[in-house]
């Protein structure tokens, strides 16, 4: 069955921007429609209708950052309208298409920076919500990198309360799941997010038990890269994510980081 889903992908890669069916796309690579989508979806995360819609996004994304005009990209990315963009892929941008393509210009996102028991903590945040919270030193760099001509200003004041939210978290006092956030990725991405927000403090889950949760049983390398791809910390707990043998796996700030804060959640169910 694995070489059935890569002639599926390779067959909706050499047909990008066109609608396919299940039923055209099952007949076109010798397979029923059901055991394709229950195994395309087991094996990637996504039906053949999201991986051709995250497709579509990400060609959108990239004619909009080669600057052209926003209707002339939509419409060569395959969008029949404007409007069924905005409809359908829009919010995913985390930020108006004209924006994307300048790059974040003319997009204002407040950050600020503290000190906590995990060391240097840089939160980001637009009007829609929280968009980035990375630890380390340097992270006001990572912020910028996918827009830089966004507008970027330390505003310590309007973050206050999301700063007081995650040292409480950090002495193991507060929960972060109420958080609004202003996120892009995928719509497997999304589904590990999701399922990671839904990990309870103080416990944890295998990279399998996670895939199997989202309905994607074999895609547990996958699992780890959208944890790996998270952008924001703490907030987002990836950090509740193990390996099925129980060491820690990875994690993007470092091992030590992640497990002191497993240390601190099971503390405090105590």
């Amino acid at each position: 069955m694995e070489n059935v889903i890569a002639k599926a992908r390779s067959y909706l890669d050499m047909h990008r921007g066109e609608r396919i069916s299940l039923t055209q796309l099952a007949r076109a690579v010798g397979a029923s429609p059901f055991h394709l989508q229950r195994r395309f979806k087991e094996s990637l995360g996504l039906s053949p209708g999201d991986y051709q819609r995250e497709a579509q996004l990400e060609d959108a994304k990239r004619h909009l950052k080669n600057g052209g005009r926003v209707t002339d990209a939509l419409f060569e990315a395959g969008y029949g309208s404007v409007s069924r963009f905005y409809e359908k892929a829009a919010a995913r941008l985390g930020m108006p298409a004209r924006a994307y393509r300048n790059r974040g210009k003319g997009t204002r996102i407040l950050y600020a920076t503290f000190a906590s028991p995990l060391g240097a903590v840089l939160i980001a945040g637009t009007e829609r919500g929280l968009c980035s919270v990375k630890l380390g030193d340097g992270a006001k760099k990572l912020l910028s990198e996918e827009f830089p001509e966004a507008e970027v200003v330390a505003d310590a004041k309007a973050l206050a309360p999301i700063r007081s939210a995650i040292l409480e978290f950090m002495h193991g006092d507060a929960s972060l799941a109420k958080i609004p956030l202003d996120i892009r990725g995928t719509v497997f991405q999304r589904r590990v997010w999701d399922q990671l927000r839904r990990i309870p403090a103080g416990e944890t889950r295998s990279y399998g038990q996670i895939a199997r949760a989202i309905g994607a049983p074999r895609a547990v390398r996958a699992v780890g890269s959208a944890c790996g791809a998270n952008p924001v910390a703490l907030v987002i707990p990836c950090h509740r994510a193990l390996r099925a043998d129980g060491t820690l796996g990875g994690y993007a700030w470092g091992l030590a980081k992640k497990k002191k804060l497993l240390e601190i959640e099971k503390r405090a169910r105590k």
